[in-house]
Order: C-alpha cells, then structure tokens, then sequence
C-alpha cells in the first residue's frame, strides 16, 4: 500500500528542468511552524491542521500551524522573555534581528491559526484566553497583515514568552519547487486555560491525534503529509510528555534538509539526505499524469 507522501504531479517535470539547467531555484522565504503539544492520560497528542485542498501548495496535507515570516518584526523592541536574541540568533544560525523575526513568526502564527498565544503580562506568565471580540479583531488584523505582532504585543502591553518554544527542527522546500520555504520548525505546549480552534482559512479540519497516531496513517496511505512534517512526528514518538519534548529540544540538530535530486541512468532519484524513507525513483520518461512512476525506496 502506497503511503501519504506529498506528491505534486509536476514535480517530475520540474525535476528534469532543473537537472537540465531550465529551471533557476527561487530563493526560499523564512517561515516557522510550531508542534503544539497537550498533555493526555496516554501520551502527549500533537494539533495539526488539514490545508484545503485548494491550496496551491500541500493542499490536502497534514500540517502544523506555521507560515512566513514578516520583515517588520525583525529589529522593532519589543517584550521579550526566555532566551536571549543573541542565544536565539545561535541557536537558529541567524543573526539577532533574523532570529526575534522568526520566533515572532512561531508565535504569531501559533495564534493566528490556532488561536493560541505564547505571550503574558509579564516575563513569567501567560495570558489565560484569547477569545472574544477584541481578540478576534486583533487575530484579523494580524492575518490581514494590517497590523504586525510586534504591534500587537505593544498595543496589548505584552511580552514574548521564547522560554516556552523549543526550536526542533529546519527543512528547506527542494530547489525544483515554485513556492519555497527555509522553515524553522518548534515545538511548544499548550498554556494551561487557553484552548486551540480552526482559526485559520487555510485549513478545512483541525486534529489533535497522537504522533504515533498521526505516522501511522500517513504509513497507511490514509493521511496526506510532506516529509518534514512525517520525520518530525516520528521524532515526537519517543517522548512521554510535551515537556520531556522541550526538555530534548536544546539537542536537536538544526542543520538545514534540503531535498536532493540526481539523474542516475534512465530515472530520477529524488532524496533527502538522512532520511531514507522519503526518496523517490522517477522514470526519466515520466508524464505529469504519471508522476510517481515508481516506489518509495
């Protein structure tokens, strides 16, 4: 049985373009995605959201909260808790300015799809619900990119709570693909008193499900996922309760996964380096009705 690796018809197309010198990369955008975790009588379960199918990219797919990052947040001073920028800016392999943009990314989209806000009236607490009229007029407006999350937190009298992510894992969308991310991806617990719902108009069904759970079903062709999103759940697995999660975080490798493709004698080998499962043989004569044109290896 196949399983629920993402896809895309025209990949195969795009692969050979690139390995004939066609097709000029785009230059990935900065994104975060964050790995919600609660705590159950069984084990810690994950929220993931189902894109819609509409969407141009992963439509269909299994995936966490997560999406750009926006430029306005990288150097405005704002309420920070935990780490500090420059442990951050270690941590991520960016500078200073890049690393408060990104971490307001992890939070910012953690709230805007999932209605949950790693943030506190002060350094050690955090804010109990966010729901309601105003918070919801204020969640719009950070969708509709009116207005920036370093002004929300100022216009709320926030602060940042960095402490509570755990920065897990990078994947750098494959050179072939139109839309591409650098994603940092976190992990997190759910603040005790807040609550996740489907905030987001990306998505059409939100879960939360066990990681084993959740690899599972991809294993069995039942839920639609991208690599990333299956190789960090598996790494989930091992964990007994989201704070033994964040507690693994510090020791994560964050060097980068790139997708890799070669062209080795009448097939196209796609691969990612350091996890087997996800490679691919293509036939080099393959049609965009035919994309797979092969197994997983």
């Amino acid at each position: 049985m196949a399983n629920g690796q993402w896809y895309p018809a025209e990949w195969p197309e795009r692969i050979r373009a690139l390995a004939a010198g066609t097709l000029t990369p785009v230059t990935p955008k900065r994104a975060a995605t964050v790995m919600l975790l609660k705590d159950t009588g069984t084990g810690p379960v994950v929220h993931m959201l189902r894109r819609r199918a509409s969407m141009a990219f992963a439509g269909g797919a299994y995936a966490y909260p997560g999406g750009g990052v926006d430029p306005r947040d990288d150097d405005r001073d704002i309420g920070w808790a935990g780490p500090t920028r420059a442990w951050w800016a270690r941590r991520l392999g960016v500078d200073e300015t890049g690393a408060q943009a990104i971490v307001c990314a992890a939070v910012r989209e953690t709230y805007e799809e999932a209605g949950v806000l790693l943030a506190g009236p002060t350094p050690g607490s955090v804010v109990g619900d966010t729901t309601g009229a105003d918070w919801e007029a204020d969640r719009a407006a950070l969708v509709a990119r009116e207005l920036s999350f370093a002004e929300f937190l100022d216009r709320r009298g926030l602060v940042l709570r960095s402490d509570l992510l755990g920065a897990w894992a990078r994947w750098i969308t494959p050179e072939f693909e139109d839309r591409r991310y650098d994603t940092w991806f976190f992990v997190a617990a759910l603040p005790e008193g807040q609550r996740t719902r489907n905030a987001s108009t990306e998505a059409d069904r939100t879960v939360w499900i066990s990681p084993s759970e959740a690899a599972a079903g991809y294993d069995k062709g039942e839920l639609l996922m991208m690599p990333p999103t299956v190789a960090t759940l598996r790494a989930l697995t091992a964990y007994g309760t989201a704070a033994e999660a964040l507690a693994a975080a510090p020791g994560r490798d964050l060097a980068p996964v790139l997708a890799r493709a070669r062209l080795d004698d009448d097939e196209i080998v796609l691969s990612w380096p350091g996890h087997d499962e996800f490679t691919k043989h293509v036939p080099v004569t393959a049609t965009a009705t035919d994309p797979t044109g092969g197994s997983s290896a």
